[in-house]
């Protein structure tokens, strides 16, 4: 049997399009959707479950890293020994390269939460209390033995200007949406607005912990000045931008309450509904040295 080729962002298929001159039959392109099981690693311990996601497939050993980071399970580059997809002879065919096994040089400082127990991906009904999980993420920011460079204080400021055209920028670097028009994207920038990575996803927090993973795996600092996202801007997606350290988180929709709770907790600049005439400032408008 042939191995199974590794899935790519998007999939060939016959669509009927029907317009003012009636149907018309042609291909089209999907975004793919496949599960992405996370498996941890370390000296003396076998590999073990803690996640499973819903992804678009590539940089996939990025989301795994990200991830991981953003829910302490490791402090940086130095808790990485090696990230590679899984070769267990158990696997089955549909499970080939949809299994990442991220291998610690030490115990897990931490494990996921709750909310990624279990076979399925996280949903936004995870049970726990709002309090609660904001409490738990600023706790996991002070047990971190470092925190990177630029963490949460020590950014320049962002001009207005530059926030209004992010996502133009982010949109020019969307390259699968521009053929499937169903990924999110997310783009870790400096204060002029210039992108240092970005990837897309159709998850918004995948696209997210790419980006921060990315950074990671290069030995480069994440606490960057600029997060801009597409969609809306949930607890989770502040969550990482909090835990990797950004200045400014910038969305072109809506932040949630829970969100805006935390942002204004950590001292994040938080902000919603940006396009090229107005924006809106949720949190530490003063990152904006306006």
């Amino acid at each position: 049997m042939s191995p199974r080729r590794r899935p790519g962002p998007s999939v060939r298929t016959r669509v009927r399009e029907f317009g003012t001159s009636g149907p018309v039959d042609r291909e089209d392109r999907l975004a793919t959707e496949e599960p992405l099981e996370v498996r941890c690693a370390w000296p003396s311990a076998p590999a073990r479950r803690v996640a499973v996601t819903m992804r678009t497939p590539g940089h996939d050993f990025e989301l795994a890293t990200g991830f991981l980071y953003a829910e302490g399970v490791l402090g940086g580059p130095e808790d990485l020994h090696r990230v590679a997809y899984c070769t267990d002879v158990t696997l089955t065919r549909e499970q080939e390269f949809n299994v990442v096994t991220v291998d610690l040089t030490r115990p897990p400082r931490s494990m996921p939460a709750e909310r990624y127990a279990g076979a399925s991906a996280a949903t936004s009904a995870c049970g726990v209390c709002g309090t609660e999980s904001i409490d738990d993420v600023l706790a996991l920011l002070d047990a971190r033995p470092s925190r990177p460079p630029g963490h949460a204080t020590g950014h320049p400021p962002v001009d207005p200007a530059v926030i209004r055209t992010l996502p133009d920028r982010l949109r020019e670097a969307q390259s699968v949406f521009d053929s499937t028009g169903g990924l999110h994207a997310a783009g870790l920038m400096d204060a002029t607005g210039v992108p240092l990575v970005v990837r897309e996803d159709i998850g918004r927090h995948n696209a997210v912990d790419k980006v921060v993973g990315a950074r990671l795996l290069a030995g480069e600092p994440t606490g960057v000045p600029v997060l801009a996202v597409s969609g809306r801007i949930g607890f989770e997606i502040v969550q990482k931008a909090v835990t990797a350290g950004v200045g400014v988180l910038a969305a072109v929709g809506a932040p949630s309450s829970l969100a805006v709770d935390l942002a204004r907790r950590a001292g994040l600049c938080t902000i919603g509904f940006v396009g090229p005439e107005r924006f809106v400032t949720y949190s530490a408008p003063e990152r904006l040295g306006v």
